[in-house]
């Protein structure tokens, strides 16, 4: 399985970004995809997820509200749309995925077995 993130960069306070997640060599038709967040001096976070199966999503607290994640499986893409960005909101943001779909551990770095390189987001205040 190979991800791969774009669409990182610097955003003012109270902007917008939108991050992608192109997917490909999953063997199984479940798996689950999800973005996770480090910020310096901080653990992994995780944050947003979606089942490949019917699309089902789930939302940390942190961003619950103001992050949609959504898929384009035409495209093998999975997107993070982020709205009314906060400073604390910087931090690398990356892809990973599973090969199964439950809700239990899904905000647990360990549960995934692939993941991206990362991208940068930055927001100034």
């Amino acid at each position: 399985v190979q991800l791969v993130e774009s669409g990182g960069g610097l955003v003012q306070a109270g902007g917008s970004l939108r991050l992608s997640c192109a997917a490909s060599g999953f063997t199984s038709a479940e798996y689950t995809i999800g973005w996770f967040r480090q910020a310096p001096g901080k653990e992994r976070e995780g944050i947003s997820f979606i089942a490949s199966s019917d699309g089902s999503t789930y939302y940390a607290g942190s961003v619950k509200g103001r992050f949609t994640i959504t898929s384009d499986n035409a495209k093998n893409t999975v997107y993070l749309q982020m709205n009314s960005l906060k400073p604390e909101d910087t931090a690398v943001y990356y892809c990973a995925a599973r090969d199964y779909i439950t809700t239990i551990g899904i905000q647990n770095r360990y549960e995934y077995a692939y993941w991206g390189q990362g991208t940068q987001v930055t927001v100034s205040s």
